[in-house]
């Protein structure tokens, strides 16, 4: 057998068992006790979402070593944005962003070590550097998921805070209930900035911070109004009604601008699946007619 083969598969059967153990370990004790105890009294259940590290210290501490600062960073950032799935937790993100690539390289040696195609060494170099940037993409796609879930949900829940203030309740008391009878990103979120004021962030940095992990528009606009609220003395009442309005408008517009977009998009489909084949059931007989004719001539 030749050597590189040899070396591959020792690679190999190094490399899948250490990227199993990175995907598949779970937080220890320790970290779910931790963020049950910060969790408590929110009305959430605790999950690991937010175990960003400590369970493997030398998992962490390799992965750290080897990815760049800047990939760290905004791995972390992308994570953060899409809601720290609780599946994935940071030191995962960074043990699969080591690992794969690794994985994948060692198959492709292996596969052009025993064919010889040149072909196969490229189309492997791209999916080596593709699986390396693969946890950011399902990232940044679970962000976009995500904003687009908050974007929905935003009107509905001013329009409860909104009660809710104009019953007597305070800004934060009123956030507070909207985040623990809510469902979705939104509400989870609502929660977390509630937990960062409670922290002894002030408002400002709190939705500041709110606004950094979740990038939709109406979301910073909303925060904005109420910050400056909050300094000129308006009323919140006020504010949260005429966001809750603006966002229902906006959510209408959205809308129909996507409703607008379909026939566009419909367009390319129609010319290359439908319209050739209505060409071969309308135009097919005619043709073998003609066909027929001219042929007996």
């Amino acid at each position: 057998m030749p050597t590189e083969i040899v070396i591959a598969i020792g690679a190999f059967s190094i490399a899948l068992p250490i990227l199993a153990w990175a995907l598949l370990a779970r937080p220890s004790k320790a970290q779910q006790s931790a963020v049950a105890n910060l969790r408590r009294g929110m009305g959430i259940e605790p999950t690991n979402a937010e175990l960003v590290g400590g369970a493997n210290p030398w998992k962490q501490s390799l992965a750290l070593r080897v990815i760049p600062p800047k990939s760290v960073a905004r791995v972390d950032r992308l994570a953060a944005r899409a809601g720290r799935p609780a599946a994935w937790p940071m030191e995962r993100l960074l043990a699969a962003k080591l690992m794969l690539p690794v994985v994948a390289a060692i198959l492709g040696l292996l596969y052009v070590a025993t064919t010889g195609k040149l072909l196969a060494l490229l189309v492997f170099t791209g999916l080596t550097v593709g699986v390396h940037f693969l946890p950011e993409i399902l990232l940044y796609n679970t962000a976009t998921k995500r904003n687009e879930k908050i974007e929905m949900a935003l009107p509905d829940t001013l329009d409860q805070m909104t009660i809710a203030v104009e019953a007597g309740l305070g800004f934060e008391s009123a956030m507070a209930q909207a985040g623990r009878k809510g469902i979705g990103p939104l509400a989870e979120e609502l929660v977390r900035t509630l937990q960062d004021i409670e922290m002894g962030r002030t408002r400002r940095e709190a939705y500041g911070a709110l606004g950094e992990r979740v990038e939709v528009a109406d979301l910073k606009r909303f925060t904005r109004a109420v910050v400056q609220a909050d300094v000129n003395g308006v009323p919140v009442a006020d504010v949260l009604r005429t966001q809750a309005g603006e966002m229902r408008i906006k959510r209408r517009q959205r809308a129909e601008e996507k409703a607008m977009k379909i026939p566009v998009k419909v367009i390319f489909p129609l010319l290359v699946c439908i319209l050739p084949a209505l060409f071969v059931v309308v135009m097919g007989p005619a043709a073998i007619n003609i066909y027929t004719m001219f042929k007996g001539m």
